[in-house]
């Protein structure tokens, strides 16, 4: 090949890709836009913010059918936007303070979420937190059955009737002024004494197995025949069980540590009520 006709050939092919390059770019260009809006582009990264900001937290999948509602949002919001601001609303007081206050409002969202993902809830922390319920927990329960009724003398006219043989659970049924447990004869289920008012968890927590109060209790409801049908060890979920419910009130009590703490460093002659 002569030089001239390599020369001629070197200056088809830039000619060419010159031109393929011209007609790519629009196509590129298009691939990061949702839409044009009178002249105006409205970026594919937009409907992906708002993607981001729908699934925030993992409560929504991103489903195809939720960023085709992304894309169409924000086409509108485009066409809105730009009548508003035909309008001249952008110039507004009113708009500006609002901008404002959005402008806060997701700075501090930002603040906060990059705060809690530099500070996460240590596994030794949530554990810790843990041992301190289950501790808190801990002892006997008892499972108990009562009687309420109005007066000592109903009461001890009761009393006496189960000590001669007459079934707790029928009289509970047909005497017992509590709503909550007559229908079942008296059943209470396991709980701790701290459970109850003190005169009725002390004199339940007196009792051993099958045992029935000698003498009427009195409370703020009335007065009480109480048995124990059984007892046991408090029971108390796992760990693993309890993890994510510890760790999201950890979270939130670190944050309001944090924001507590840039509280009390601000200068500012502003007096808090609390």
């Amino acid at each position: 090949m002569t030089p001239k006709a390599f020369a001629l050939r070197a200056s088809l092919l830039a000619s060419l890709l010159a031109a393929t390059t011209a007609l790519l770019l629009p196509l590129a260009a298009s691939a990061q836009n949702v839409a044009i809006v009178n002249g105006k582009a409205v970026p594919k990264a937009r409907a992906d913010a708002l993607l981001v900001q729908a699934t925030r937290g993992g409560q929504q999948p991103v489903t195809p059918e939720l960023e085709a509602r992304a894309r169409e949002e924000v086409v509108l919001r485009e066409i809105f936007t730009q009548e508003a601001e035909r309008q001249g609303l952008a110039r507004s007081d009113e708009y500006k303070s609002q901008m404002e206050l959005a402008r806060q409002s997701i700075l501090i969202r930002e603040l906060f979420v990059d705060w809690q993902k530099k500070n996460p809830v240590s596994e030794a922390e949530a554990r810790a937190e843990y041992d301190k319920f289950k501790a808190q927990a801990s002892g006997t329960e008892f499972r108990a059955r009562h009687i309420l009724v109005g007066s000592e003398d109903e009461a001890k006219q009761l009393t006496a009737q189960i000590k001669g043989g007459a079934s707790f659970e029928e009289l509970a049924k047909k005497h017992s002024k509590d709503p909550g447990s007559a229908e079942n004869g008296g059943d209470l289920d396991f709980a701790k004494p701290d459970a109850y008012v003190p005169e009725f968890g002390q004199a339940m927590a007196s009792l051993k197995k099958g045992e029935v109060t000698a003498a009427p209790v009195k409370t703020q409801f009335g007065w009480h025949i109480i048995k124990v049908e059984d007892t046991r060890e408090a029971q108390f979920p796992s760990f693993e069980e309890v993890r994510p419910q510890i760790e999201q009130r950890l979270a939130q009590v670190k944050l309001q540590q944090y924001q507590q703490s840039l509280r009390d460093k601000a200068k500012t002659d502003f007096k808090f009520s609390q």
